[in-house]
Order: structure tokens, then sequence, then C-alpha cells
């Protein structure tokens, strides 16, 4: 008897390899699905296009960041967390975050004969990363920003969410923090109002 994988839960870009992780959190996926009742169903039409994990201070623990289709994010946000608390019992000393997967345009980028205009806001660097900011916190709310300015020219953008989501997130910080400089190259310190 063939063992049952969790392949189709992975779709790349043509031309790009799967790794190891990947599999394994695809796996992990199907496994999830397979086990749930009502809400494993609803992971039936859900893929990711990638993972990553990347290590978070000198905790030892590290963070699994799993990239989903832009136009998928919808509906893993009603089983996100479901589906976080699934994958955390299943990579203990993992933090996981999902993340949508999108696109960056710049200023000069030449569009095509078909798609014509200027970029979409939606396409900017800043837009983009304020979404990536959304997606860690989800669904933890923010209620404010502050971005302070150092002498030596570097910055830090400090976030404030709101104090009710404090029970959940207060663990997931520095994952959170790790994450989004990794994604952005921007330090952010994460704060409850």
């Amino acid at each position: 008897m063939a063992m049952v994988t969790g392949d189709h839960k992975i779709k790349k870009a043509a031309g790009k390899e799967v790794t190891d992780f990947e599999k394994e959190v695809a796996q992990a996926m199907y496994q999830i699905e397979m086990s749930t009742g009502t809400e494993g169903a609803e992971l039936k039409p859900l893929h990711i296009v990638g993972a990553r994990e990347l290590p978070v201070g000198d905790s030892g623990r590290k963070a699994m960041i799993v990239f989903v289709p832009f136009n998928l994010l919808n509906d893993f946000r009603k089983v996100e967390r479901m589906l976080i608390v699934e994958l955390e019992k299943k990579f203990g000393d993992y933090h996981v975050v999902l993340v949508a997967q999108r696109t960056i345009l710049s200023k000069h980028a030449t569009r095509s004969k078909r798609v014509t205009g200027k970029r979409p806001n939606s396409r900017t660097l800043t837009a983009v990363h304020e979404a990536i900011l959304d997606d860690l916190v989800f669904p933890a709310d923010i209620v404010g920003k502050r971005t302070r300015f150092f002498t030596d020219g570097s910055k830090l953008l400090t976030v404030f969410l709101s104090a009710r989501d404090r029970v959940q997130l207060e663990a997931k910080l520095p994952a959170l923090e790790a994450v989004y400089a990794a994604l952005t190259t921007k330090r952010v310190n994460f704060e409850f109002a």
C-alpha cells in the first residue's frame, strides 16, 4: 500500500525546488486535515507556496514562516488559529506565523502591453511591509505605530497592539520581531497599549 503524502499541499512556482522543510510542513498540514473533523475539511482546498525557518534570539526556539497564496489568505484566516495551534503541537520548538505571498513592484517596473497604467498602491514597498505586519499579528489589532529615528541613521518602528490580545501574543513577540526583521530588514518593537 502506498503512503499518502501531503505533496499536493505545496505548490511552488515553475522551476522552484521544494525543500525538505517545506515537505515536512505540507505533510503536517495534510495530517491535520485528515485528523481534525470539520475544521480539517476547511483545509482541503488550501495549499501553501513555501515555508521557512529562522532562529529567534538565544532562547533556542525557532520561527516557522508559512507563505500562503495571496488569493487564499481569507480562507486561511478562517482556520488560522486552529492551524497554528496544530502546527505548533507537531513542531514543538517553533512559533508559527502565516504570511501571504505578495509582490512588490518597483517605481520603474515596466508593464506589459496587456497591463497598462500606474503601479497599484498595494504593490508598493510600504504597502507590502504594512500588510506583512498585519499578517504577523493577526487576529490582534494594531492600535498605533511610532517610528523613532536615531542619530546613527537607523529607525525603530514601535507597534502598539490591543491589550486584549496580550495573553495570545506575549510569548510570540520575540519571534514576530525576528520574522519582520528577516522579511523586511526593518527593526520593530511590539508593545501593548
